[in-house]
């Protein structure tokens, strides 16, 4: 996708670097030079994206298989093998999809993909923002927000670092969804990815200086919060995530020690 300017052109982004982690070919110089600065501090960090991508499929497996029709995926980036409509269509044809994401680039590609898919498509949005997201046209006109519906927020709430506004933006989606609803969540842990390391630091700072989006990694406690009492977890609650309902097709990166998976996950059910 490289161009003779295109390091001037297209500054990197987490979702192309994220992109590139699962080795997809959607990215650029850009994302590929601050990636492997990443990756120089933490070489699981491919490691640890196969594995918050396949706790993504067994979710949307399992909500599908529970009744969900109707999925908002927020910072779903790039599209990859395993996106959230071809897993939920599968077990569930008529499944409706929304995808955003803050990235120009994720949406154009993304609608490419979804091209002839009438029961999906994406939308430019930023989950900061989560009331232009629920009035967009492209989200009314997919999804009836009055009967449940699944969020997603896959590997994004770190990339909101105000305690405030992370909580804000959680309550906010809750809020305008029914009872049966249901909030997915993987997040980075403050556990494995130490705040006050040295290579945390580093790591963060590619974020901070090279893309608009700076992360933070939370507690198991602090991540179990946005579930709050208006959600019940599902079994067995805010786990690693290779620990969320594995299954036998599931990468085996962290199968000796789970919690080097840096990523905790979960699922709720609105009550």
């Amino acid at each position: 996708m490289d161009g003779p300017n295109e390091t001037v052109r297209k500054p990197a982004t987490s979702a192309r670097m994220y992109d590139f982690y699962l080795g997809g070919a959607h990215n650029f110089a850009a994302d590929r030079r601050a990636a492997l600065k990443v990756i120089e501090q933490y070489p699981t960090v491919p490691a640890v994206a196969r594995t918050n991508r396949a706790f993504l499929g067994r979710a949307v497996r399992f909500l599908a298989d529970a009744g969900v029709r109707q999925f908002l995926d927020i910072g779903s980036g790039i599209p990859t093998s395993g996106n959230v409509h071809e897993i939920a269509q599968r077990s569930v044809p008529e499944a409706r999809v929304v995808y955003v994401d803050i990235d120009p680039v994720a949406v154009a590609e993304s609608r490419e993909i979804l091209h002839g898919n009438d029961l999906a498509t994406a939308i430019h949005g930023d989950l900061r923002d989560p009331k232009a997201i629920l009035d967009d046209p492209g989200v009314h006109g997919m999804l009836d927000l009055t009967r449940p519906v699944a969020v997603v927020l896959a590997a994004v709430l770190h990339f909101v670092p105000d305690d405030t506004q992370a909580h804000g933006v959680v309550d906010e989606l809750l809020t305008a969804l029914p009872a049966g609803s249901h909030l997915v969540i993987s997040h980075g842990a403050a556990e494995t990815f130490l705040l006050g390391d040295e290579r945390t630091a580093a790591a963060r700072s590619v974020y901070t200086r090279q893309t608009s989006t700076a992360g933070k990694p939370r507690t198991r406690e602090e991540v179990s919060r946005f579930f709050g009492a208006r959600c019940e977890l599902v079994e067995p609650g805010v786990s690693w995530a290779p620990d969320w309902r594995p299954a036998a097709d599931d990468p085996t990166d962290f199968e000796n020690d789970t919690r080097r998976s840096g990523m905790w996950a979960a699922v709720g059910r609105l009550l």
